[in-house]
């Protein structure tokens, strides 16, 4: 069934606390949906470290409410969701499972499930999480190979009906779960985000059934008035004129070096319109973005620069426009390898239009950032003893005018915790022998950038490792003066190994990852 058409709604807007305690409504509903998910979940990746993201979309897939999860999860979604609902034959107890980074995902780990809620027959509104799987079918463990094609980089799930009627589609989930090494495990995590979604449809129907669906829609027009109105108050304060400013990607892992990404940023009384053309070209690597990965790195930006009530609705993105040419590196064209565009590239991207707001709101912007969530994925294939994970690890955050940055932490794109230390030696055959700040890596200034981190592991049998990090070789540049952050490195064994690599693990070998600073702020005193 599609869509019925919107109800009429009361002309009547809502007052200022009916409306914040809707806005705080929806999102209790997707933090509760966190919740579920989280300890419902078998594995780490998504119960230790939190890899997951929810949300709630109007009848026609615009944004109306999300948690406080991962930006790069969120901000795709926000982008893509309406082109997914809209083809779609949706029926009550439906829900769509699907990964494809062209057709609404990101990279292949990623998984979104995407439920309809119907009242009185009509779709009213959707629930959706998206949730990273350490094994997705990759043939490297961890499924973030270094890759050339995105049919390197494991199973692609068009969207598909996971759950028709509200009964599992049985063939779909197999074909998925077979294609990985812990199918039991897979398993539990599906159903994991299947129970969150349930949940996300249960509370968010009660709301409607209290409020009605007309109130509803009069609700979330005001909320996206609300949010463009916030929206555009933040933007004004940016000065008019074209910024312009260029980073480069460390390299592709297939020979490709300094690949540069450029922008011109304009900023004009109707919003902000960002040009990317004249960056690179899409790459054999898997650096490559799809455009919806690029608008996640674009909105956040923005989203920082907004009061802390700005809603995460459609309507507070509406000021802003994105284009990039088909075909470059932040709007590549299927095949390519996308692996870790998600992940790496949309780290530059904000680097790039922070650097070109710096130059129209220099007290506004920090220094870069480390630039990097430095990837490991890791596990083992041997049958019986088979076993796949995958983390990011913090570096030190850049430094503003007010202060310096913090030292160790997930920056930007990213919102994980770390695993603990003993759930990692508990369930893996490795030890953590050193977890700690990397001292002197943050960029000097009146204000110093964060520390990064250093992380060492023993592996106590025999595995394979696959590392996808930056700013290995370019450092992330620093502010008003301030001296850019350590650029990081990667070591087995005391030797150096470079920034994109799969390698064979055997047992005690020592392999150490230290993660880039954070820039400084200001000239030294």
């Amino acid at each position: 069934m599609q869509s019925g058409s919107r109800p009429k709604a009361s002309s009547v807007s809502l007052s200022p606390i009916d409306l914040a305690l809707f806005a705080s409504r929806m999102d209790a509903i997707c933090e509760e949906m966190g919740v579920v998910l989280r300890q419902a979940a078998l594995s780490p990746n998504i119960r230790d470290r939190l890899d997951f993201s929810c949300a709630i979309f109007d009848r026609s897939g615009q944004l109306a409410a999300q948690a406080a999860h991962i930006p790069v999860h969120l901000g795709s979604m926000a982008f893509a969701m309406a082109g997914i609902v809209s083809r779609v034959d949706w029926a009550d107890g439906d829900m769509l499972v699907l990964n494809d980074p062209y057709l609404g995902g990101t990279h292949l780990p990623d998984v979104t499930l995407v439920a309809p809620l119907f009242v009185e027959g009509q779709i009213t509104a959707f629930v959706v999480n998206r949730a990273h799987h350490a094994d997705i079918g990759a043939s490297s463990p961890g499924s973030m190979p270094i890759s050339r094609s995105l049919f390197d980089e494991g199973l692609i799930i068009p969207p598909s009906h996971l759950l028709r009627n509200g009964a599992v589609v049985d063939e779909v989930l197999e074909r998925i779960v077979g294609a990985t090494r812990n199918p039991s495990d897979a398993r539990g995590d599906f159903f994991a985000q299947i129970s969150a979604n349930h949940a996300g449809v249960a509370r968010l129907g009660q709301l409607v059934r209290v409020m009605g669906r007309a109130a509803l829609d009069l609700a979330l027009e005001d909320l996206n008035a609300y949010g463009e109105r916030l929206a555009r108050a933040v933007l004004a304060d940016i000065p008019e004129g074209v910024y312009r400013f260029e980073d480069v990607m460390d390299d592709d892992g297939q020979g490709a070096r300094d690949i540069p990404i450029r922008l011109a940023l304009r900023a004009s009384a109707s919003g902000i319109h960002l040009d990317f053309s004249g960056t690179a070209s899409q790459v054999q690597g898997n650096i490559n973005c799809p455009l919806a990965v690029t608008a996640a790195a674009v909105l956040y930006v923005f989203r920082c620069l907004m009061p802390a009530q700005t809603p995460a609705c459609a309507g507070s993105f509406r000021p802003i426009a994105l284009e990039a040419p088909e075909g470059c590196l932040v709007n590549a064209c299927r095949p390519a390898a996308v692996a870790a565009g998600n992940v790496e590239t949309s780290m530059r991207l904000v680097d790039v239009v922070m650097g070109a707001l710096a130059q129209a709101i220099p007290d506004g912007m920090p220094a870069a950032s480390c630039g990097s969530m430095s990837n490991l994925a890791m596990g083992c294939a041997a049958p019986g003893a088979a076993w796949d994970y995958y983390e990011t690890i913090g570096g030190g955050m850049g430094a503003g005018v007010h202060g310096g940055g913090w030292s160790g932490v997930q920056t930007h794109m990213t919102n994980t915790l770390n695993t603990p230390i003993e759930v990692l030696e508990a369930r893996l055959p490795l030890r953590v022998e050193r977890y700690g700040l990397r001292d002197g890596s943050g960029g000097g200034g009146a204000c110093p950038g964060g520390e990064g981190l250093v992380r060492e592991l023993r592996f106590l049998g025999a595995a394979e490792a696959t590392l996808l990090t930056e700013r290995r070789r370019s450092r992330p540049w620093g502010s008003a003066g301030g001296e850019p952050g350590a650029s990081g490195r990667n070591r087995l064994n005391g030797a150096e190994i470079s920034g994109k690599v799969r390698v064979s693990l055997q047992p005690g070998d020592l392999l150490a990852i230290e993660t880039p600073g954070g820039g400084g702020c200001g000239s030294r005193a």
